[in-house]
């Protein structure tokens, strides 16, 4: 019987983090330690307090064979130069660094690194998704500064020999999301008429438990280090589709109607809701052909049962891993 590895997971009580401490848990091949901000910490838990460039990793670094970093700090000040505010360098990229540098002298063997799809921009047009080896054209402060962190542990596994692995997503969702998503199954729920059906774009996203299970693919895949990785559920829809979708998986009607995209832009343009407009009305998609091709992954749910386990108590269930 194979040893098990030591995955430390920061962010433990995140979204992303709480979902895949889980799906460690249920993995006999690994022992899954959890790095949060604050708490009694127990046998499975490590504080650590905020991260930021000084925070003392070595507690919970002992004995790690692996770190999927998730913790991140996800909203910008304000900023209309476009450069990174304080909070987003000093968590994401100083944190990020220091944390990777003490896990090399640590001698932990791989970086799994989550990052953004915004990384490679904002929106796509026509058919082409982004890919993996893209060229980044990260346009707002969050996409910065998670593109700065990855170019950081590159240089980092370069000169340490620690292998870095970096998982760009697009929108994550699952029960218990946060914001827009959570939004839309609000309304979903209520039964809100939506005037939506006339938006024509495409939009990839990726279920949570799809997530855990190319995390946890990449710990232990030969053929995931020092690699970029794009996921999705590999389904693209339209926002109408999503909500149509959504209420199938809900046991509600849909009730999308339509009105011109010009007014719903128009609309959100006098409510200052620009960015908002942007992320429900324009497209962007990802091409997960190098995630396949590299690692032989597919996604194990379908988008439509993952959009069932929003709603449902299904209860964890374990999905099979390549290690």
């Amino acid at each position: 019987m194979n040893e098990q590895r030591s995955v430390l997971v920061t962010g433990a009580s995140g979204f992303i983090g709480q979902n895949l401490m889980r799906e460690l848990a249920a993995d006999r091949a690994f022992t899954a330690i959890g790095a949060v901000r604050s708490g009694r910490g127990g046998p499975d838990e490590r504080v650590v307090g905020s991260v930021d460039g000084q925070t003392d990793w070595s507690v919970a670094l002992a004995g790690v064979d692996a770190v999927v970093h998730t913790a991140a700090q996800v909203q910008a000040m304000k900023d209309p130069g476009g450069a990174l505010s304080q909070a987003l360098w000093e968590v994401n990229v100083a944190g990020t660094l220091n944390l990777a540098r003490q896990a090399a002298r640590a001698g932990v063997r791989r970086f799994i690194f989550m990052s953004s799809i915004k990384v490679n921009g904002e929106n796509t047009a026509g058919d082409d998704g982004f890919t993996a080896d893209d060229t980044p054209a990260p346009e707002e402060p969050y996409g910065r500064s998670k593109w700065q962190a990855e170019q950081e542990l590159g240089k980092l596994a370069r000169e340490t020999g620690m292998e870095v692995v970096v998982i760009r997503s697009p929108l994550v969702y699952g029960k218990g999301v946060k914001g827009n998503f959570a939004s839309m199954i609000g309304w979903v729920e209520r039964g809100l008429p939506l005037p939506f059906g006339a938006v024509r774009n495409r939009r990839s996203m990726i279920g949570v438990d799809n997530l855990t299970n190319l995390i946890v693919t990449c710990i232990n895949h030969p053929s995931a280090a020092n690699e970029v990785f794009l996921a999705s559920d590999d389904e693209d829809l339209s926002l109408p589709e999503i909500l149509e979708r959504l209420a199938g998986a809900a046991g509600k009607p849909s009730r999308v109607f339509s009105v011109p995209v010009w007014f719903l832009e128009t609309l959100a343009s006098l409510a200052g809701k620009k960015a908002l407009a942007r992320r429900l009305l324009f497209s962007l998609t990802v091409d997960i052909s190098k995630t396949r091709e590299r690692l032989g992954w597919v996604p194990p749910l379908t988008l439509d049962e993952g959009l069932q386990r929003c709603f449902s108590g299904h209860g964890k269930q374990t999905i099979g891993h390549r290690h």
